[in-house]
């Protein structure tokens, strides 16, 4: 996984029209949208082209290398989502 979402998401989903690989869900028109707090990005379909984070106007997408420690536990929610 080359990125993951954190907590500032604003689910305005920015970053979903511009992934190349469709990888970051749910989207408007998927059931979980209303539930979900926040996007996510599927660490399998991310191929690291690092389009969703200049248009993340929440500042909420973060390269996993870049995680503050406080911010680690969101490899795993991001990954979870997918692992229904």
């Amino acid at each position: 996984m080359a990125y993951v979402i954190t907590s500032s998401c604003i689910k305005d989903e920015l970053c979903v029209d511009v992934c190349p690989t469709d990888c970051i869900h749910p989207k408007k028109d998927e059931p979980e949208f209303e539930a979900a707090t926040q996007l996510y990005v599927d660490p399998q379909g991310c191929i690291d082209c690092g389009a969703c984070v200049p248009v993340c106007t929440s500042d909420s997408i973060k390269p996993v290398e870049d995680l503050t420690e406080d911010q680690e536990e969101f490899v795993a929610s991001n990954a979870g989502f997918f692992c229904k």
